[in-house]
Formats: C-alpha cells, structure tokens, sequence
C-alpha cells in the first residue's frame, strides 16, 4: 500500500469516525473531509466536485421536491386518515398504518412518509388510550422496509443504480428492487405487524411520552406592573431578558384591557400595565418579587388556548434551527413571539431551565406558537409538527392533478420511455406551473444536508477505485472468499453492510461498499447484480439503533425510547430479512 492509498484510508477512517461520534452534522463533516482529501491531494481537484452533478445526487433532490408536492396537495394526509381509520385493534392498527408507510416510501422520501402519519399514529394512539411507545416503532420500520421496493424509495436503491450504469452503461430501472425487495419488505412488516411489536421493551415511566407536556394552560399568569417596579419606562426586549434569568416568557402585555402581541418588542412598559408571563409558580414568583411586580386583584389567568396562542408538539430533526442550541440563544421568544413550554427527552418530560437546555435531535418539544404565525414559525424552526391541525392547511383541490401527474411519470419512467432525471424534473415543472409546489418553495423542499452529505462522499468513492485501494480490500477479501459458498459470501457482505449503516450514514455507507462488492464479485466471476443487490437491501437496513436512520431518530422522543430499544425487536428483523433475502436474490439474480 503507497503513501497516497494510507492517506485515502486514513481519510475514510476520519470520516467513519467523525460520523460515528456525531458531535458535528454529517453534512459538515464530509464537505470538510472532501476538501482536506483534495488539499492534500489523494482526490484530484477535478473530480471535487463531480458529486453535485452525479445523477444520484440529482434525482434524490428531485424526489425531495415531489414529495413535497405529494404532501402540499393533502392527498397522503387524506389517504392516511381514511385508511388508518380502520384499524380498531391495536396490532390491525399497526398493520394498517405499517402498509401505508411501506407503500407511501416506496414512492417518495421516506422521511416525509413517516412525518405525514406520525400525527395520524400518535393521534390515534391517543383516542384508543394505547402508548405511542407500541406503534411509533413499527411505523418508523415500516417507512424503512418500503424504501426497498423501488429505484426511487430509499438513497441507497439511487446510489447503487447509478454504480451499476457507470459500471455497466445500464442502470436499474424502477421495478427492478421490487422481486427482492418488495417481497423482502412485505416478510418483515408482517413480522412487524404480528410478533415484532410485542418485543418492544416495557418502560412504565416512559409509557406516556409525551402526555405532560400537554398539561400547560395552568403555567400562563399575569403580573401587573406596580408604581414602584423595576421595569416601569423600559423597553419589552429588555423585560424579555430579565424573565430569561428567572426561567419564565413574556408572552405579551394588557393596556388598557386590550391585548398587545405584535411589533411590540420596542414597546414601553407602563404603570398598571399587565405582562403575560410563561412560568413554573416558583419561576413566576421568581420575576414578580425581582421586578417588583404584582398579581392581579382578581388572580385572573390567560390560558394557553387563547384566541391568540396555540401549543403544538414537534420533534427536533437533524435539520432544525433548534438543534445543539437553545431558545434563549436563537432568540425564539423575541424574534417569533414564540415560548417553549416543555421538553421532553426519550419520554422523560422537564419543566426546570427548558429556555436554558441545550436541544437535541429526536427531543419533543411543547411550544406556544401565535396562531396567525403558525407555519412560518414551525417552517422557521425547522421540527415536524406532531398535531394533524398543522397538516391540514393544504390545498386538497389539487390532489387529483398531483397525483396524476405523479403516476403518469412513474409509468413513462417505468417503460423507459424516458431517463429518470427527466421524468422527475418534469413532474417538478408540472408541479410548479400547477402552483403544487410553488416557484419559491422548490429550493426549500429540498434536504440540502442530504445533497452535501452525498455530493462530497461520492468523489471519495471514486478515489478509492481510481487510485487502487478498492482492488487492494478485494484482495485481501478474495483469499478468504474463495473458500467459501458464493451464499455465505452474500450473507457476510449483507452483515458488513447492516453493521455499518446501523451506526453510520446509510448513504456513506453505499458509497463505500458497492464498489468494492462489484470488485469482488468480477474477481470471483460472480454476477455483479446479485452483490449490488445484496447491498441496496442491507444499507436499507438500519433497525438496531436511533442513529442508523433518520426516522428512528425521530421517533425517539415521542415514544419515549432509549438507545438500547431498538436492537430486540431489529435484531430478529434483520436477521430474517438475510435469511429471505439470499434466497430470493439467487433466485431473481442468479449468482454465476
């Protein structure tokens, strides 16, 4: 092995490392690496950048944006609420909603499958007195395994199409996943649906995730301003930072029995002026002897389900605004009227410093929005909304046009009419002109971190079969390859494979191992199809952890999970997707 293949392994090393630590976004994390690598010259500056213009990097963008025309049209919404009504039991409720999300991530990003019926789940879960504990899980598996029925469900299926054409001149076409992976997905919900659900483990204390922090209207008081208080002729910013330190919000302020909320901020605060304030008593008692603040007479209350304000649940995803900081220091108060009221960590709801806690990916949140401002500051924060009311302003007028449109290009694509990219970009235009997806929020409906993540880690890839080190791993893997069964090699490629995405980036981890699987499989003159295959369900696979897919990561919070509950219930599923999965594999894609 030369200087420059030490440097490249050291390289992906770095980047497995950095990602597995998860200190920093994988987005910034493989951007940085991808210009260390060309500054120290082991990826040729010409290639830096070819990720952005890879056509898989393209067409996950582009099935980000229709999926948001799929969602902006209300037709998933209402499809989901018409189905998902049915399910009367619990077990029939998850089978239900599982199929749904199978088939919904078949045919757009699977994460926006799972953000769309969440709200249905929880909901549900809610109204038949189950813990969303029981069903968020199996929907979070459901919305994976779907993924693999298609070219377009998962990044991975894109990815290993597009290695395939570079390899071959041909890639996968949009069915071509369905005899492997659809099968293989249909085994693992129904193991999902029937037994896998039972093995959840118990958490009595974290059973009802969630329910507390509904519980706030009683923590929403006024305080008067008396003739000797502190805060008489400041501004309301000011008053803002003085309830920060006492751990309480100002919510607004009654003059003259009138309510002053907006553009208030600059306001000045006068005698017998009442503040809203958002607070624990101790907090509220806090501020009112600090500032030298008075109750009302009438110890009168504004509740939080005002004409003005409304709760709503979110979850923190790996995109939000909130992440890895906190309310106080993004200004969520100040800039978007706007007060978190309650936290909730792995079903474990707080009260004490929430304006001062650090917030983390996976955290449900309780915040108090003004009603007016409702989608501007949940699109603002960047958290997938829990409540079904924050899902209903859609245009559903259009859902027969979006979903026509849709399908139509699904066809042309399917009998390869037309290449993919074309097909999609078209629906787009389509789309836009139709108003589904207005002009201004195509850039928006787009996962950039996604883009970033997988345009920096492709030029990596090809460097590793450009400069030789690619066929050095082939090497090493061949000698103790060809003792073996061309079934075992699969099964230990597809543990490989499962491994890595359970505690890496599925995306990353495609990028790595498919090259060399297509290596192995022409230096053991075996079908490349079958090893690319094997690849595009494993890295599909990730069940033992939160980490391994972004919709395990969502559901942490509102089900109340920890780290370890995910392996009882991902172990047997993984394990019975390899078993049904190789035999299918050299039964569609014979191996020799």
């Amino acid at each position: 092995m030369n200087l420059e293949q030490l440097l490249l392994v050291a390289v992906f090393v770095l980047l497995f490392s950095l990602l597995l630590w998860g200190k920093f976004r994988y987005d910034l994390v493989s951007f940085s690496i991808l210009i260390i690598s060309v500054a120290i010259g082991v990826v040729p500056y010409k290639d830096a950048f070819d990720g952005f213009a890879h056509p898989a990097t393209v067409i996950v963008a582009l099935v980000l944006i229709i999926s948001k025309g799929l969602i902006n049209s209300g037709a998933i919404f209402f499809i989901g609420q018409k189905i998902c009504a049915f399910g009367k039991s619990l077990w029939g409720h998850i089978s239900i909603i599982g199929f749904l999300g199978a088939i919904l991530s078949a045919f757009m990003n699977n994460v926006a499958a799972l953000a769309l019926l969440m709200p249905i789940d929880i909901n549900k879960a809610r109204v038949s007195n189950w813990t969303p504990r029981k069903t968020l899980m199996p929907l979070s598996f459901a919305t994976i395994l779907g993924g693999m029925a298609t070219l377009i469900g998962t990044p991975p299926n894109i990815i290993i199409s597009s290695i395939r054409y570079e390899h071959t001149g041909e890639p996968f076409k949009m069915f071509d996943f369905f005899p492997v992976g659809g099968i293989t997905a249909i085994i693992g919900l129904a193991f999902v649906a029937l037994i896998g659900w039972r093995l959840i483990p118990r958490s009595p204390e974290n059973d009802d995730a969630g329910k507390e922090l509904i519980e706030v209207a009683s923590y929403v008081s006024n305080l008067v301003v008396s003739k000797d208080s502190l805060v008489i002729e400041k501004d309301l910013y000011e008053i803002y930072e003085a309830a920060e330190k006492c751990d309480a919000a100002v919510l607004g302020v009654i003059r003259d029995g009138s309510r002053i909320d907006k553009g208030s901020r600059n306001l000045k605060i006068k005698e017998n002026d009442q503040l809203i304030i958002d607070a624990t008593p101790e907090s509220l008692d806090e501020l009112r002897s600090i500032q030298k603040l008075e109750f009302p007479f009438k110890k009168d209350r504004i509740l939080a389900e005002s004409d003005n304000y409304i709760p709503i649940e979110v979850v923190v995803t790996d995109t939000s605004r909130l992440l890895n900081t906190s309310a106080i220091k993004v200004g969520l108060a100040w800039r978007k009227a706007t007060v978190l009221l309650g936290i909730s960590r792995k079903g474990r709801p707080t009260r004490k410093q929430i304006r001062r806690t650090i917030i983390r990916e996976g955290d449900m949140l309780l915040i108090l929005v003004p009603k007016e401002n409702y989608n501007e500051v949940i699109n603002w924060i960047g958290c997938l909304p829990l409540a079904e009311r924050g899902l209903n302003i859609t245009d559903t007028s259009k859902m027969t046009i979006a979903l026509s449109i849709f399908f139509v290009g699904l066809a042309v694509a399917s009998f390869g009419l037309l290449k993919l990219p074309i097909v999609l970009g078209l629906v787009i235009i389509l789309y836009s002109l139709t108003k589904i997806v207005p002009a201004r929020d195509v850039y928006s409906s787009v996962e950039w971190p996604v883009i970033i993540l997988l345009a920096s880690v492709i030029p990596l890839g090809a460097a590793l079969e450009s400069n030789g080190t690619t066929e050095l791993i082939v090497q090493v893997l061949t000698k103790y390859a060809l003792r073996m069964e061309p079934w075992l090699i699969i099964a230990i490629l597809m543990v490989i494979t499962m491994t890595l995405s359970d505690i890496l980036n599925n995306t990353a981890t495609t990028l790595v191992i498919a090259p060399i699987s297509i290596q192995l499989a022409q230096t053991l003159n075996l079908n490349t199809d079958t090893f690319l295959m094997a690849v595009a369900i494993s890295a599909s696979c990730a069940f033992l952890t939160p980490i391994g897919h972004k919709n395990n990561t969502i559901i942490l919070g509102p089900g109340g999970y920890r780290f370890g509950d995910y392996w009882r219930m991902g172990i047997v599923l993984e394990i019975l997707i390899i078993s049904s999965s190789i035999p299918l594999l050299l039964f569609f894609w014979p191996i020799n």
